[in-house]
C-alpha cells in the first residue's frame, strides 16, 4: 500500500510539474499567444497548448506512479481521480475564463490519459 500512495505522490508532482512547467515554457517561447494577465483573452492557440500540455502531463504521471508502485489498476484510477477531483476546482475557478469545450476536454481525458500513461509502462 505504502507503494501505492508514493506512486500516487510522485505522479501528481510529476503532473504539475510539466504541466506548469509546460506552460511557462510555452509562455517564454511564443509571448504572443500567452493570455492577458487577467486571463480576460486568452487565443485559442494557447488553449490548445494547454490541453496538450494536460495530456502529456498524465501520460508521464501514470508512467510514473506504476513504474514506482508496480502495480496498475489502483494507482493509476487513484491518481486519476485526484488529478480530476483537483482539475474540477481549477477549471470552476477558470470557468468564464475559458471555452467550454477546452474544460470538457481537459476534465474527461484526466483518467483514462493517467491509465494509459500507466500501461504504457507495462505491469498488470
Amino acid at each position: 500500500m505504502l507503494r501505492i500512495i508514493s506512486g500516487v505522490v510522485v505522479g501528481f508532482i510529476v503532473w504539475t510539474i510539466i504541466r506548469l512547467g509546460g506552460n511557462d515554457l510555452a509562455i517564454a517561447i511564443a509571448p504572443g499567444i500567452a493570455p492577458n494577465a487577467d486571463f480576460s483573452n486568452v487565443p485559442t492557440s494557447f488553449v490548445i497548448i494547454l490541453l496538450l500540455l494536460s495530456l502529456i502531463s498524465s501520460l508521464a504521471a501514470g508512467f510514473v506512479a506504476v513504474l514506482i508502485s508496480r502495480e496498475h489498476f489502483k494507482t493509476t484510477l487513484i491518481l486519476g481521480g485526484l488529478l480530476l477531483l483537483v482539475g474540477i476546482f481549477f477549471q470552476a475557478m477558470a470557468w468564464n475564463n475559458l471555452p467550454l469545450w477546452y474544460h470538457l476536454l481537459f476534465l474527461i481525458s484526466l483518467i483514462p490519459m493517467t491509465i494509459l500513461g500507466g500501461r504504457l509502462r507495462g505491469e498488470k
